[in-house]
């Protein structure tokens, strides 16, 4: 079965950041992309939905104990 993809306004949406941010993270190397490029023109890449889950996962913290 081949991946799901998913676009740029998605990974905002499920991240809730604007999409700007969303190219930051890609630009950090955080985020990994596919180029769907079919000719000069601009690239359409999409996020491939293991490396968000992926993405949230490194980025999860847990709460510190509760100091007494």
């Amino acid at each position: 079965m081949p991946a799901r993809l998913l676009s740029i306004p998605a990974v905002a949406a499920a991240l809730d950041v604007d999409r700007r941010t969303v190219y930051r993270f890609i630009a950090a190397g955080d985020l990994p992309v596919v180029d769907l490029r079919t000719g000069p023109g601009r690239s359409r890449v999409r996020v491939p939905a293991a490396g968000l889950e992926e993405f949230i996962s490194s980025r999860t913290v847990t709460p510190a104990m509760a100091r007494r």
